[in-house]
């Protein structure tokens, strides 16, 4: 008998991608050194836009870059108030909506800028009271003598959900799986990505570009048409069908579904400034978003999901 031995130049390196989608969908995974893998891969292919959203990601957000719309997380409050004889309002839930009109947006939707790994610490700090607690003392003047008349406002708590901060971390996987499922679809030379193996091939950067665009910050104002910073407006009118039909149809949605749903927006009014939706639309978007799943529309689901929602809102003005 004789035996071979292969040369190790002979074993078939296994391809970056695949790499890192074993690596995500594994339960407990280490984000951190998935993203590392997908910065380098973002390297190879081409992207700025992808290798700035695994940095942000790793290193966390500076103050002058915008987040993505999923670190965008909710506040609750409550407060405790004092009244004539010695009466006493205590923990009673403070409405957002008051909150929004007296101190502005950035009080009721507070954008998360920790990397990943703070997003993380965030997370296990808050698994025993399920919530995080931020400083709202700023809140106590400008409550008084505007929820309880005749109470004075003594102190005031706010909470964001553990849920919240659970959520960005599923949003991170989502999307990173999302983007090498996308890549492995339509560029077939993101494959042939490896350690050790120097680029190649034509990756087709311009194509790289726009399926980041569109899969992590959803295609809302901008479609990325070319490498380093060039750019493609896209906007939405206020009362605009047109405009909010073509938007949709440009990012992925069918024609057909894009009017349906125009039309729905037509005929009702959304629910509040934070919910850019009416009932009937709620329905449609829960019995067509499926087909952003199953490849009947162009874009994936997280990004079907984030222009339907920010086109709604352009529609509605809000």
């Amino acid at each position: 008998m004789r035996l071979e031995v292969r040369k190790s130049s002979e074993v078939k390196k296994v391809p970056l991608l695949h790499e890192i989608q074993e690596s995500v969908v594994q339960e407990g995974a280490d984000l951190g050194s998935i993203l590392l893998k997908l910065r380098f891969l973002a390297s190879r292919l081409g992207s700025d836009v992808l290798e700035e959203w695994v940095k942000h990601e790793s290193e966390g957000y500076p103050k002058d870059v915008e987040v993505p719309p999923y670190r965008m997380v909710g506040v609750s409050y409550k407060g405790t108030f004092s009244g004539p004889f010695g009466s006493r309002i205590q923990n009673a839930p403070i409405p957002t909506h008051l909150i929004k009109q007296l101190a502005g947006d950035s009080w009721v939707r507070i954008k998360i800028r920790e990397s990943i790994a703070g997003v993380d610490d965030l997370v296990k700090g808050s698994a025993e009271s399920g919530s995080l607690g931020i400083d709202a003392s700023n809140l106590i003047l400008l409550l008084q003598g505007k929820f309880y008349v005749n109470y004075a406002c003594n102190s005031v708590s706010g909470t964001i959900s553990r849920t919240s901060l659970t959520e960005i971390q599923q949003a991170v996987r989502g999307r990173i799986l999302e983007l090498t499922l996308e890549f492995e679809k339509s560029i077939p030379a993101a494959t042939e990505v490896s350690f050790g193996v120097s680029k190649d091939t034509d990756t087709n950067s311009e194509k790289v570009q726009q399926i980041s665009q569109q899969i992590i910050y959803g295609n809302v104002t901008t479609a990325v048409a070319g490498g380093h910073g060039s750019s493609v407006s896209v906007s939405v009118n206020a009362r605009d069908a047109l405009s909010f039909v073509r938007h949709l149809v440009e990012s992925g949605i069918a024609e057909e579904d894009a009017k349906s749903l125009a039309t729905i927006l037509e005929s009702e009014e959304p629910e509040g400034d934070l919910e850019p939706f009416g009932a009937r639309a709620k329905a449609w978007i829960a019995s067509n978003l499926k087909k952003a799943m199953d490849g009947t529309w162009k874009a994936g689901l997280s990004v079907a999901t984030a222009v339907i929602t920010e086109a709604a809102k352009k529609y509605y003005g809000l």
